[in-house]
């Protein structure tokens, strides 16, 4: 036998190399959604078992993962949100060393809704989309009714700057938020830049002034991948109780 004899690369470690590459160069951000086993497949001319080979070798380097309802994702550490007090979303992210930005997607004024009307008697609100980024990654939608009043005081540019908890003229007296999961509509996920049906986390928030007036309702959507939200529970006479935590029945 010719011992110079060329031995061929095995095709799955090439693509899995190639995609090694790739997450590191940055073209694929940490938390991002790969291309579909389907789309790799097309795209680097293998089968779909080698194209899962080579990303269960990823997989095992601990730089993907896969997620019923995402499919393939760039590994990354999901940020921790604290629920023990009020803060604003730039706030928890620039308290976990990452980058934050905010897009307003939409800004008017408009009938209030009627799921916001249990808590802003008033015909009208000021409704803000905004998307805010983590590291130049979406991270999350987030919709805000506030109350026309106050809203009347407010640009689009006010809103993109800095949150509304920052430039309210009230003092605030606290808020109660309700978490629950959903999964993307297409519009979420276009945005979101997550598979359609993909699961979301959901935190509903109703801020009050120290009067108790509602003067904020808000909507925030996370890909359920990026974050997590924490609760300390402190010990009393020996129990475990979740301080400001309660159950939703259900019915």
């Amino acid at each position: 036998p010719d011992g110079g004899a060329h031995v061929r690369p095995i095709r799955y470690r090439i693509i899995a190399e190639d995609l090694r590459e790739r997450i590191t160069s940055g073209e694929f951000r940490l938390g991002a959604v790969l291309p579909s086993e389907a789309d790799l497949s097309a795209t680097y001319e293998a089968s779909r078992v080698t194209v899962r080979r080579a990303l269960e070798a990823l997989r095992s380097d601990g730089l993907v993962e896969s997620r019923q309802g995402f499919g393939w994702l760039v590994s990354a550490e999901p940020l921790r949100q604290d629920l023990t007090r009020l803060a604003t979303l730039d706030g928890q992210l620039g308290a976990a060393g990452v980058r934050s930005e905010r897009r307003i997607v939409s800004f008017g004024f408009r009938r209030t809704p009627p799921r916001v009307r249990e808590f802003l008697s008033g015909r009208t609100v000021l409704e803000v989309v905004r998307l805010h980024l983590a590291d130049d990654r979406p991270f999350a939608r987030v919709t805000v009714w506030c109350r026309e009043d106050l809203g009347a005081a407010l640009s689009r540019d006010d809103v993109e700057r800095s949150a509304f908890l920052e430039q309210l003229p009230v003092r605030l007296g606290g808020a109660t938020q309700t978490i629950g999961a959903d999964a993307a509509s297409s519009a979420d996920a276009e945005v979101l830049d997550v598979p359609e049906g993909a699961p979301l986390l959901v935190a509903e928030r109703v801020t009050r002034d120290r009067s108790d007036q509602v003067v904020l309702v808000s909507e925030h959507v996370f890909p359920a991948h990026l974050t997590r939200f924490v609760v300390e529970l402190p010990a009393d006479d020996g129990l475990l109780e979740p301080a400001g935590l309660r159950i939703v029945d259900p019915a």
